[in-house]
């Protein structure tokens, strides 16, 4: 994600190939409120794998613990990181397995409520939401607003028609899609400002699963988006997309809690670090072809610098 800039993202809601076939018209549809629930298992002293670490379940909020559960906003647009399921309704990828796995080493279960993706931060600090999860790189402006955690790292990578000649050196005069509010935003403004003829038409789109269709069908000559979304694009459109170019600007993912809560995002840091320690985290991002991504050491509010 490097979603936004304050901002993030990535392809298809509903991630099934056949739907590109027929022109991507079901995609990732927000209209219901896609949820996921994730179990907790029973809790243990020494929170081994799989178990719940007391010492860091000690440190959730206690209106948090007494709930049992975890409200989180995602935008579940952004495959392979968040998206609905074949139901249209049940968020799944992998910052979903992995942050339910975080959340039962704290003994709780997850709520997962789909929402816009400029609304998350906004809902985290109202309330509405105890965590963001929808793939936040972290940047300066987002860790003034919220407490941020790092998990994964990426950065942008552009994807285009098989067979097509344009890179990111030769954007002017073409037609480039972006998902609205991601960091890509800022990166494609910035080229077009150098363009010197020939301006490049930025296509802005509220769902990345929309930004890809638009390169799909012709409509649009190239889009970029955060590097496992990209990858995943191409992957789901069975050949009708190619990346690009390289990785460039890579960049911590992070999951975005109130900006007083420290002792919360300890808790999740430390999460983190257990399922990295036991070997989950590795499982998990194999599971969904990210390792490319991993991190070794999660951080509360690393150093930004943009």
């Amino acid at each position: 994600m490097f979603r936004t800039s304050p901002g993030r993202r990535a392809i298809l809601g509903l991630a099934v190939a056949a739907a590109l076939a027929t022109s991507v018209a079901a995609c990732g549809s927000e209209s219901g409120d896609g949820t996921g629930t994730g179990a907790a298992p029973a809790a243990s002293a020494s929170g081994g794998s799989g178990g719940v670490d007391a010492a860091l379940a000690a440190k959730v909020p206690a209106d948090i613990k007494s709930a049992g559960k975890l409200t989180i906003g995602t935008d579940s647009t952004y495959a392979p990181s968040e998206f609905l399921d074949a139901d249209g309704k049940t968020v799944i990828g992998f910052d979903v397995d992995l942050f339910n796995a975080v959340a039962a080493k704290l003994g709780l279960t997850t709520d997962w409520q789909s929402a816009d993706f400029t609304g998350i931060i906004p809902g985290v600090n109202s309330g509405k939401y105890n965590v963001g999860v929808s793939s936040f790189t972290i940047n300066a402006e987002r860790e003034k607003q919220v407490t941020m955690i790092s998990y994964f790292s990426a950065g942008t990578q552009w994807a285009a028609k098989a067979g097509s000649t344009i890179t990111p050196d030769t954007a002017c005069g073409k037609k480039i899609a972006v998902q609205t509010g991601t960091v890509q935003v800022d990166d494609i403004t910035k080229r077009n400002k150098a363009c010197t003829s020939g301006k490049i038409t930025i296509d802005q789109y509220q769902k990345q699963s929309d930004a890809t269709n638009a390169v799909v069908t012709g409509k649009d000559d190239a889009m970029l988006a955060d590097s496992p979304v990209a990858a995943y694009a191409v992957k789901q459109t069975s050949g009708q997309l190619a990346l690009i170019g390289d990785i460039y600007d890579s960049a911590p993912y992070g999951y975005a809690v109130g900006k007083t809560q420290t002792d919360f995002a300890d808790a999740i840091s430390g999460a983190v670090q257990a399922l990295i320690a036991d070997g989950t985290y590795k499982q998990i991002l194999d599971k969904w072809g990210v390792s490319a991504g991993a991190i070794t050491a999660p951080a509360v509010n690393p150093p930004a610098t943009s």
